[in-house]
């Protein structure tokens, strides 16, 4: 059991300024990435790593649409000769890490797969087919056998490309509804119908996928629990697996940077009056909480890793192999990427620059955050932390050779003395309040460094 903040020696506490600072699942943020001077080969990062539980991360950066929430790194409207050609230099990018694994002279397994952006089902049913194609045939993958997420839009669920995703054996579907009022979409500068989503949503259902997402979004300008109640009614008459409710964030260069009128701390009022509402109504509905975004429904298998544990919202290990422009790669040592931006003229030129990039190139880590012992734990807290599972301080201890509070004493001082942390018999849990300010909870264990890097980043 972990002493109580009222005897334990008085420390700076961190509190964040909101609950809502920006979304929290990989650490570090890629923002805190820099660009290396030819950096280390594939080869060698990947040589002591484990290989027979390994996650494949594709990357498509296409969509048909840009929301004016979405900070993501797409193109929108990409013609078939970019799609094409994208696709040709992920199959050469995907030749060469393939290579680069194959050189530790041990068996390949991928137990996870997914692909994401971007709006993979941007990509055409041949396209898929192809996209598929490289992903096994090329990487490795046996998607059939892995437990395999695929992203997906109302207006790309189209018949011939959930087809292509049924017959190669994707497990999970996540369509990004957002709202079912028209009026709501449009503010959030998503111009879509509700017909639309509905007919996707029938679409979904007939493929028979095993799981079924659906995201909604909570915080748009006029929203109310009565209009938010009406969303959440349209998103469970289908019965889905999980429902993932988001914040809306409006951040630089998106859509909505220089539209949203509320203050600071009337949004902030609203977005957590409308989380509460819609957590409780999902609980009342026969839905567990997973994390401060996850709903799954109660009796639904979770989608597994080799060793029996749920994958989680937070999930990110050494193991993760990356494709496509924007991608990440995690090894124990080194996370590595590609340049990625979000203005347009910038998101162009890097998904034309990284169609030109030569295949010797993607032989070295580019953009990359170099990893140490103290970022292993804050990666670590932050994986079991923000979960409802809770972090357990003696595994904690038994894996960094610290104990927890002595490492971040301050942070615990703060949650608990908020009430947002609870210890059961030695796990630290998140209490409901507590669930609510995850996306503050977060960055209260950032390191110096990568506060320092994130503050330093130029937006493009």
């Amino acid at each position: 059991m972990l002493p109580s903040p009222s005897i334990r020696s008085a420390r700076p506490a961190t509190e964040p300024e909101t609950p809502y600072q920006q979304y929290v699942y990989a650490y570090p943020h890629q923002k805190a990435y820099r660009l290396l001077d030819n950096g280390p080969l594939l080869s060698e990062l990947w040589s002591g790593e484990r290989l027979d539980a390994l996650s494949l991360y594709v990357h498509i950066p296409f969509c048909e649409m840009r929301c004016g929430f979405c900070n993501l790194f797409t193109r929108t409207g990409a013609p078939e000769d970019v799609t094409q050609a994208f696709l040709d230099t992920l199959k050469r990018q995907a030749q060469v890490t393939r290579q680069a694994l194959d050189a530790q002279g041990r068996p390949l397994r991928f137990t996870l797969a997914a692909f994401g952006g971007g709006t993979p089902t941007y990509l055409t049913a041949d396209e898929l087919t192809r996209l598929c194609d490289i992903s096994e045939h090329v990487m490795g993958a046996d998607l059939q056998a892995a437990s395999w997420s695929v992203e997906t839009s109302p207006a790309t669920a189209t018949a011939d490309r959930l087809a292509v995703l049924a017959e190669r054996g994707a497990t999970r579907l996540s369509i990004g509804v957002q709202s079912f009022i028209d009026e709501e979409a449009r503010a959030a500068v998503r111009p879509q119908k509700r017909e639309e989503a509905e007919a996707a949503l029938a679409r979904l259902r007939d493929a028979e996928f095993p799981i079924l997402n659906i995201d909604l979004i909570y915080g748009i300008d006029g929203q109310t629990e009565r209009t938010f109640k009406v969303s959440l009614d349209a998103a469970l008459a289908w019965e889905p697996e999980e429902v993932y409710l988001y914040p809306l964030y409006v951040r630089p260069l998106t859509g909505l940077s220089t539209r949203h009128a509320a203050t600071p701390a009337e949004w902030d009022d609203q977005r957590l009056r409308l989380y509460r509402y819609g957590r409780d109504y999902l609980l009342s509905a026969g839905y567990e909480q997973t994390s401060m975004r996850v709903f799954r429904r109660i009796g639904t298998a979770a989608v597994e890793d080799t060793d029996g544990s749920s994958i989680s919202e937070y999930n990110q290990q050494a193991g993760m192999v990356g494709l496509g422009v924007g991608a990440r790669s995690f090894t124990t040592d080194l996370h590595y990427t590609t340049d990625y931006a979000v203005a347009v003229p910038e998101v162009r030129r890097i998904i034309d620059d990284y169609i030109a990039t030569p295949s010797e190139r993607f032989r070295r880590a580019q953009w990359a955050f170099r990893m140490d012992g103290d970022e292993r734990r804050r990666m670590y807290v932050l994986q079991h932390l923000l979960e409802s599972t809770g972090l357990d301080v003696a595994h904690y201890e038994r894996r960094f050779g610290t104990r927890f509070e002595a490492d971040f004493g301050p942070q615990l001082d703060t949650l608990l003395g908020h009430n947002w942390l609870r210890d059961s018999g030695g796990t630290l849990r998140l209490t409901l309040e507590g669930m609510a300010r995850a996306d503050g909870i977060g960055p209260m264990f950032f390191s110096p460094r990568v506060r320092e890097n994130m503050s330093t980043y130029q937006d493009r």
